[in-house]
């Protein structure tokens, strides 16, 4: 079995975390993923606190395993971070800033901090901070995220990171992208894309579907999108989402004026709690031009492992 020191430090038995989806019903895909020896988690955006908590508790009856929460800085949720710590997961996970106050407090309650960062700046601050893991999110990601390349940002943060464990983010799909995390000095990576397209991800079966006919080009840097998602209420970001395209994108990049928010942003959050987000904002990473199964998690992770070791092994054997 593929271990790295980071599984030691998290108490997982392979080195693949799932990336949080937001508001998205994620709490089987949670659980099936730490089931299988990764780290799964859960987001928190949008969702009022007593759904929150239904769900953490609920993920905590599936599995025994450790599990992130996550949240963001668009917006934080003041009350949910608090009931976060009281909950007392095995980690929280952070992008689009990097909170010194918050990671201070999760590690006064004896909670791990997963920061991610977009940029080798943000790397510096982590490491400044205190995170105990750093993820590096390559530009390929979905959702939001910057522009660098995942290869390019992967080794800035190692070399920013001196002991810290480095998860690689961004156009990772299949046990290469796996074995090249490795190599660039990664302990891990964490994956989205992949994991939208699982069985258990309670996602509408229309946008797996599109994950599956999609390639690379196909997965669009959402323009405009400041005028759609949620505002900062600490400093953060910049960001930019990537996503499939529709028509909500396609005028924000073409006449991102003609997007009233006071009419879009209620259909929007409507449409998320409804399981329809994906009719305006499918996020999704340069990884589904990888993706042509939609697979139970335990057989992704198995493959992951298996074909991580094969690549490997084969470039050790081409330089011997």
């Amino acid at each position: 079995m593929l271990r790295t020191p980071m599984c030691d430090l998290l108490d997982i038995d392979v080195p693949i975390i799932c990336a949080p989806f937001g508001p998205w019903e994620q709490v089987e895909l949670a659980a099936a993923v730490s089931n299988a020896g990764g780290l799964g988690s859960l987001g928190t955006a949008l969702r009022p606190l007593p759904d929150l908590k239904a769900q953490w508790e609920r993920l905590r009856e599936l599995t025994d395993k450790p599990f992130a929460i996550n949240h963001t800085a668009r917006p934080l949720d003041k009350d949910a971070f608090a009931a976060t710590l009281r909950f007392r997961p095995a980690a929280i996970s952070f992008h689009l800033a990097v909170p010194d106050d918050l990671i201070a407090r999760a590690h006064d309650a004896g909670i791990l901090w997963i920061q991610q960062v977009m940029n080798r700046e943000q790397a510096e601050q982590a490491v400044a901070a205190g995170a105990d893991v750093v993820i590096a999110q390559g530009g390929e990601a979905g959702g939001n995220g910057g522009w660098v390349a995942t290869t390019v940002l992967v080794p800035q943060v190692v070399d920013v990171a001196g002991q810290i464990p480095v998860v690689a983010a961004g156009g990772i799909a299949d046990g290469r992208g796996i074995a090249a995390a490795l190599t660039l000095g990664a302990q891990g990576v964490s994956m989205g894309t992949r994991f939208l397209a699982s069985t258990e991800m309670r996602i509408d079966e229309e946008w797996k579907r599109r994950i599956l006919m999609s390639d690379a080009l196909d997965a669009v840097k959402v323009t405009g999108s400041e005028r759609i998602l949620p505002p900062f209420n600490r400093p953060g970001g910049p960001a930019e989402p990537r996503a499939l395209r529709t028509p909500l994108i396609d005028q924000l990049r073409d006449a991102p004026a003609s997007v009233d928010p006071a009419e879009i942003v209620p259909r929007i959050v409507e449409a998320l709690m409804d399981g329809r987000g994906h009719e305006y904002i499918p996020f999704t990473g340069q990884s589904a031009g990888l993706i042509d199964e939609i697979l139970p998690v335990g057989q992704i992770v198995s493959r992951l492992i298996r074909e991580a070791e094969v690549a490997l092994v084969a470039a050790a054997r081409a330089f011997a």
